[in-house]
């Protein structure tokens, strides 16, 4: 058996002529009589006390710890009082991401998780309320599928730690009850080049070139906004994505791009010149903020698009007054109603160019690895699962390929023992 079981209404003592005898201890009569001890995976003495006359379930515990140990399913018994919510905000304050990151993950477990596992000792989890928790983000109106596998992810990382910890014997989230929420089934559709120039036509001219950038080389709206003269190498035709502009609880700032990871692109001809002749008309500007949050240190660098009355340009202000009119003016979304105001254009944000560029790369036979770097995703199989439906049909590819060996060899003298 595990440990051993301390009675601590008596004590055993040697008298004078080297006997041992039992005596009462100062506690006799009083408290929990048996103390159930033994060390645990970490090298830590735990214990468990027990009433008079219970010393069988005393055992009973102890032996319970001892196979929970021998099939790797142990828990520490200070599991039962941790809740979920103390136990992940310790998590949180320990993870290396970027303050951003940290901060985006602990107000979706803030909004979503804590309401319904948040009280739960961390020791008691099981299937049942992870599947309570992927149906209370099915209720919500305002979550949506992709945010939905975001939370349960998050839920799901705080859970993988606690087993780590020893709090919990097993995830619940891998359980095979547990559905993982899924991901909305949209294919995404790709702007028609004359719906890409019909954008860009009706934008101010200020801001035409983020729409030749965005379709020429890949980058997010936030990277657009973000990008500086330092990032351009026109020698190398080569566009550099290290930075972008993104806002901190309402708060602007600059910050490496999506995933921490820097990134390189090819700067095509045409989006270079069109680069050219938006810095000469629309001179770089320097704009300081802080790096990375809003208490981090100033930075600057020279931008090469802003406002028209100075400064960075500001997310909601170009989609509002500048974007969602020009959408309309290309005839993607109705025009504005009586009050002004647009119906939403999910589906038409800046993000479509970089739908078209991935659709204008994979039409023209670039390899999604290739497709996948220059777009800075996190590895080739989310490109793959995002863009397949719009790559060529490699049959056809196939067939001409093999038809062009075979046709050059069919006009080449293999002696005569070849076939025709």
């Amino acid at each position: 058996m595990a440990g051993h079981i301390q009675d601590r209404w008596y004590k055993t003592e040697t008298d004078a002529d080297g006997k041992t005898c039992r005596i009462k201890t100062d506690r006799y009569g009083t408290g929990m009589r048996y103390r159930a001890r033994y060390v645990g995976p970490d090298g830590t003495e735990k214990s468990k006390s027990f009433p008079d006359r219970q010393k069988r379930l005393a055992e009973k515990w102890l032996s319970a710890i001892e196979t929970d140990m021998t099939r790797g399913q142990y828990t520490d018994p200070k599991s039962m009082q941790i809740t979920f919510r103390q136990y992940a905000e310790k998590w949180l304050d320990s993870k290396t991401s970027s303050p951003m990151s940290r901060k985006e993950l602990g107000r979706r477990l803030r909004l979503h998780a804590y309401p319904v596992l948040g009280s739960r000792p961390i020791g008691t989890f099981r299937p049942e309320h992870i599947r309570d928790l992927v149906s209370a983000l099915e209720g919500k109106p305002n979550v949506g599928p992709s945010y939905a596998r975001n939370i349960f992810a998050d839920v799901q990382s705080v859970l993988s730690a606690a087993v780590d910890d020893t709090l919990l014997s097993r995830n619940p989230c891998s359980a095979r009850t547990v559905r993982r929420p899924k991901p909305a089934p949209r294919l995404v559709v790709p702007w028609a080049p004359t719906q890409v120039f019909g954008v860009r036509s009706a934008l101010p001219e200020r801001y035409q070139t983020m729409v030749d950038v965005g379709a020429g080389c890949g980058p997010r709206q936030g990277e657009i906004f973000g990008l500086a003269e330092d990032a351009i190498d026109f020698g190398g035709r080569t566009l550099r994505v290290v930075r972008q502009i993104k806002h901190v609880e309402g708060h602007p700032v600059f910050a490496l791009p999506k995933g921490g990871k820097t990134r390189e692109a090819p700067l095509p001809d045409y989006v270079a010149e069109s680069l050219r002749a938006h810095m000469d008309a629309f001179k770089p500007e320097e704009i300081t903020l802080p790096w990375e949050t809003p208490e981090g240190p100033l930075v600057s660098f020279r931008l090469i698009f802003t406002a028209e009355q100075g400064g960075m340009v500001w997310r909601s202000n170009f989609n509002g007054k500048e974007w969602k009119p020009a959408l309309a003016a290309a005839g993607l979304i109705p025009e504005a109603d009586d009050d002004g105001k647009y119906e939403s254009a999910r589906e038409h944000g800046m993000h479509a160019l970089r739908h078209f560029y991935a659709s204008a790369l994979l039409d023209a036979g670039e390899n999604i690895k290739a497709v996948s770097e220059y777009m800075g995703h996190a590895d080739p199989a989310l490109t793959l699962r995002v863009y397949a439906h719009l790559m060529p049909d490699s049959r056809e590819r196939a067939r001409r390929a093999i038809d062009t060996v075979f046709q050059r060899l069919s006009h080449e003298d293999h002696g005569p023992q070849t076939a025709p």
